[in-house]
């Protein structure tokens, strides 16, 4: 059983199907000025209506990229050296608990460019406060930054929140909405930029969408044929767009239905498990969190080790974000919700897909085993 959704998906075929023509009988170029590259160009404008429909946003904010990394990239980089070539500005706010992308693009934009940094803590919810954002805010804020839903936890913020405060100093909010899309709404969080990638919702890997409101400068990333507006230079992936339309149409359909069913199954899941597992703790918050996202620690086991006795049982889980595989050191995510570094590192995370209809009693059966055997072996 494959309960690692939260890294990526497999491709839905209605997804596929879409997909199909633009790989062989509509192959254009959306660029090239004759009937072929003209009916990818169509194409790809319908896509990116369909896009923006679901975001809530204009079609001339979206720009299609690779995926939720490059989406972070261009949003923080390019969002923050527009403010500061537009009016001088030299500071961005974030948290503790974002994702990758998201801190080393930050992180470069000190390193490189004479920016400062803002990195608020969170609690051990692992949640910001809009007060605190607000305190942080200055006169040469260019930007706040921060994932919609976390991706190891799935602590769910208090995003319009923090949009009314970004909103009335008259600093751009941007969410990573990575993890969030197909489970929260997209659409009316006051934000003014937002990120998704395809393959966590049932489109390939390697087509995602930065949506940015047309009034803010953004300062692109990648430079060459000025496609995407003068945003993101490339030729464009119609076949990914198409699909990344398709399936965020279809997750947008199916959300209500999906997270009352999944989420259901996901408590009954947490309450099993923590009555099973001596000292098993459930991490992030205890309801404002995805559906589909049950993460635990179990102190006095190894959380790769657990992982492995899972799969040798047939389910297959991860300890966190996919983009820190192999990392020895403890998930920066939990450590910055007070949880202690050795504790951090026994962390599993389960996560759900949108068509769940199995009973996951057996899944906290198997954990229940897996960490019993992981003890009685240390």
């Amino acid at each position: 059983m494959y309960l690692d959704n939260a890294a990526t998906t497999p491709v839905r075929p209605e997804v596929l199907e879409a997909m199909m023509p633009f790989w062989r009988g509509t192959f254009g170029n959306p660029s090239s000025h004759h009937e072929v590259g003209e009916q990818a160009a169509s194409a790809l404008a319908d896509a990116r209506a369909r896009v923006a429909a679901v975001l809530g946003v204009r079609t001339g904010d979206v720009v299609f990229t690779s995926g939720g990394t490059e989406g972070n990239n261009l949003a923080v980089k390019g969002i923050a050296l527009g403010a500061m070539l537009a009016r001088g500005r030299r500071h961005v706010v974030t948290t503790a608990v974002e994702h990758e992308s998201i801190l080393e693009s930050v992180a470069a934009l000190e390193r490189l460019h004479g920016f400062e940094a803002t990195v608020l803590e969170v609690d051990d919810a692992g949640r910001v406060s809009p007060d605190a954002v607000a305190a942080a805010l200055r006169g040469e804020t260019a930007l706040v930054t921060l994932g919609y839903a976390n991706n190891e936890t799935g602590t769910v913020q208090d995003v319009k929140a923090i949009a009314a405060v970004t909103t009335a100093a008259r600093v751009p909010l941007h969410l990573d909405a990575v993890q969030a899309a197909g489970w929260l709404a997209l659409s009316g969080t006051g934000a003014d930029a937002i990120t998704v990638a395809g393959h966590k919702l049932g489109a390939p890997k390697g087509i995602g969408a930065a949506a940015i409101r047309g009034r803010i400068p953004v300062e692109p990333i990648l430079h060459g044929g000025g496609q995407e507006r003068g945003r993101r230079s490339g030729t464009e992936d119609v076949a990914g767009a198409v699909g990344l339309a398709r399936a965020l149409e279809l997750a947008e359909a199916e959300r209500a239905a999906s997270a009352a069913r999944v989420g259901a199954a996901r408590d009954a899941f947490v309450a099993r498990v923590l009555a099973a597992v001596p000292s098993a703790a459930l991490t992030g918050h205890p309801t404002e969190r995805l559906p589909a996202t049950a993460s635990f620690t179990f102190a006095g086991t190894s959380g790769e080790a657990v992982l492995l006795e899972l799969e040798r049982r047939g389910i297959v889980s991860s300890s966190g974000s996919a983009c820190a595989a192999g990392s020895d050191e403890p998930s920066h995510v939990l450590v910055a919700m007070g949880i202690t570094p050795e504790v951090a590192q026994t962390a599993v995370r389960f996560t759900f897909p949108h068509d769940l209809t199995v009973d996951l009693g057996p899944v906290a059966e198997a954990v229940a085993a897996s960490v019993a055997a992981v003890r009685s072996a240390t």
